[in-house]
């Protein structure tokens, strides 16, 4: 998930370079969603591992 957001990141900057704006905010608007997604992702999963604690296997 954390790809996605660093390919939003790098296709923003191409397009601020190139001076398409809309395009590079769209961008830059989708990579922080999908950043924020996967640190709530992960919170969740780090809170549900602890909560279950080690199985002895």
């Amino acid at each position: 998930m954390l790809s996605w957001v660093v390919t939003f990141l790098v296709v923003a900057l191409i397009a601020g370079i190139l001076g398409f704006g809309g395009i590079a905010g769209v961008s830059v608007e989708i990579a922080k969603a999908i950043f924020f997604i996967a640190i709530v992702l992960f919170l969740i999963s780090a809170v549900v591992g602890l909560v279950r604690g080690r199985s002895s296997v």
